[in-house]
C-alpha cells in the first residue's frame, strides 16, 4: 500500500477540515452540550413515562371503581325489580281479597233487602187479607145481624178487652 501526499488533493483538505472541526467541537465543549441536551431530553421522557404510568394506574383504578359501581347498581336494580314484583303480587292478592269481601257484603245486603221485601210483601198480603176478611165479615154481619145482635157483640167485645187488659 502506497500513500502519496499531494497537497493539491481535495481529499486531504476535506480530511483535515473534518479533524479540525472535531477538535473545535471538543474545545468549545459541544459534546458536553449535546450530552446535556440528550440527558435533559431523556429526563423529560422519563418524567412523561412516569406521568403516563401514573395516569394509567389512575385510569385502571377508576375503571375498577366504575365496574364495581355498575355491578352494585345492577344488583340494586334487580332488588328493586324483585321488591316491585313482590309488592305487585301482594297488592293483587289484597285487591282480590277486598273484592271478594265487597262482593260478599253486597250479596248479604242484597239478601237482607230480599228478606225485607219478602217480609214487607207478606205483611202487605196479610194486611190486605185481614182488610178483606174484615170487609167481608162486616158485609155478612150487616146482612145477617139484627140490632139486638149488635148490642150483644159490643158487650162481648168489651168483656174480652177487659180480660186482655188485666
Amino acid at each position: 500500500m502506497h500513500f502519496d501526499f499531494d497537497p493539491a488533493s481535495p481529499t486531504i483538505w476535506v480530511f483535515l477540515a473534518v479533524i479540525l472541526f472535531f477538535i473545535a467541537l471538543g474545545y468549545f465543549g459541544v459534546h458536553k452540550k449535546i450530552a446535556g441536551a440528550l440527558d435533559t431530553r431523556a429526563d423529560k421522557i422519563r418524567v412523561e413515562l412516569d406521568e403516563a404510568r401514573r395516569l394509567r394506574e389512575e385510569a385502571q383504578t377508576l375503571l375498577a371503581s366504575f365496574q364495581r359501581k355498575q355491578k352494585e347498581a345492577e344488583k340494586q336494580a334487580e332488588d328493586i325489580v324483585k321488591q316491585a314484583r313482590i309488592d305487585a303480587e301482594n297488592m293483587a292478592a289484597q285487591s282480590r281479597k277486598d273484592l271478594a269481601e265487597r262482593l260478599e257484603r253486597r250479596a248479604q245486603q242484597a239478601e237482607a233487602k230480599i228478606q225485607n221485601a219478602e217480609a214487607q210483601a207478606m205483611a202487605d198480603v196479610k194486611s190486605k187479607a185481614a182488610d178483606m176478611a174484615v170487609n167481608t165479615a162486616e158485609a155478612l154481619m150487616r146482612k145477617n145481624m139484627k140490632p139486638a145482635d149488635h148490642s150483644a157483640l159490643i158487650k162481648d167485645g168489651i168483656t174480652q178487652m177487659g180480660k186482655v187488659m188485666n
